[in-house]
C-alpha cells in the first residue's frame, strides 16, 4: 500500500473510532491489554531519566500512565489524530508533568537527543514505514537512551496461529467495534497480519542502529514487548 493511501486510511480509522476505542480495546483483548501496557510502562519507568516521548500515543494510555508512575519525568505523547489526542487531553488533565502533541511518527518535530527514553504502543504497524519510524525515535533518543516497541503480532505457533486468525478475522472486529465500526476493526486485524514476525522487528531494531535488544512476549506471541538501546558511541551503519 502506497505511503499517503495506508496514512489516509489509518487517520480515518482512528478519527472514527476515537470515542469507542478505549472500551473496544478491552473487549478485544479480553482485559489483558492493561498487563501488557504495563509492561511497557514498567520498563520505560525503570530506565527512563528525564523527558520521555510516546509515539503513536492514541488516547494516551500509556503517556498518562507513565506520567502518574514517574511524576520527575516529563512525559510528550504525540499522534497524527485531533481526535485521539482531544481524548488523551481530557483523560490526563490533572497531570502537570505531561504535554501532547500533534506529529508525524515517520517525521517527528524534535532535535536530536531530546530524550532519555521513546515508546510507541499499538501504533508501529499502522505506519507507513517501520524502518523510518524507529530511525526517528532514535535519532531523538539521547546516547544511553531506549527505545521501546509494544505491538500485537501473529504467533509464530503453527498450533496456536488458527485459533488466533479465527477470532481476529470474524469475532474481533464486531466485539470490538459493534456493527457500526466493525470495518475498522477489521482494518486493525489486517494492520496485524500484514506487520512484521517478532524476529524481523529484533532485526530491524539491529538495521537501524540499536543494540542491547531483546524482546518479551505475551499470550503465545500475541503480543510482544521490543527494546533496544541507543549506543553511546556513534557506529557506522
Amino acid at each position: 500500500m502506497a505511503e499517503v493511501s495506508k496514512r489516509d486510511r489509518v487517520f480515518q480509522v482512528f478519527q472514527h473510532i476515537s470515542h469507542s476505542y478505549d472500551r473496544g480495546n478491552y473487549r478485544i483483548s479480553l482485559g489483558l491489554e492493561k498487563s501488557w501496557k504495563k509492561l511497557l510502562v514498567d520498563a520505560v519507568s525503570k530506565s527512563a531519566t528525564g523527558a520521555v516521548l510516546d509515539v503513536c500515543s492514541g488516547t494516551g494510555d500509556i503517556a498518562i500512565a507513565l506520567a502518574a508512575k514517574r511524576q520527575d519525568l516529563q512525559i510528550t505523547g504525540l499522534d497524527f489524530s485531533p481526535s485521539m489526542l482531544a481524548i488523551a487531553q481530557e483523560k490526563g488533565r490533572m497531570l502537570t508533568n505531561l504535554v501532547w502533541q500533534e506529529g508525524d511518527a515517520m517525521k517527528l518535530p524534535f532535535a536530536d537527543d531530546s530524550f532519555s527514553a521513546a515508546c510507541i504502543s499499538f501504533g508501529l504497524r499502522n505506519t507507513s514505514d517501520y524502518e523510518r519510524v524507529l530511525q526517528e525515535m532514535r535519532r531523538v533518543v539521547c546516547p544511553g537512551g531506549w527505545v521501546y516497541c509494544l505491538d500485537s503480532f501473529v504467533p509464530d505457533s503453527p498450533w496456536v496461529r488458527p485459533f488466533y486468525e479465527i477470532y481476529f478475522r470474524m469475532i474481533m472486529p464486531v466485539l470490538g467495534g459493534g456493527f457500526d465500526h466493525h470495518k475498522e476493526y477489521q482494518w486493525l486485524w489486517q494492520s496485524t497480519r500484514n506487520f512484521l514476525r517478532r524476529n524481523q522487528l529484533l532485526a530491524l531494531f539491529c538495521n537501524v542502529g540499536l543494540t542491547e535488544v531483546g524482546y518479551k512476549s505475551r499470550l503465545f506471541g500475541a503480543c510482544v514487548l521490543h527494546w533496544g538501546q541507543k549506543p553511546y558511541a556513534v557506529k557506522m551503519m
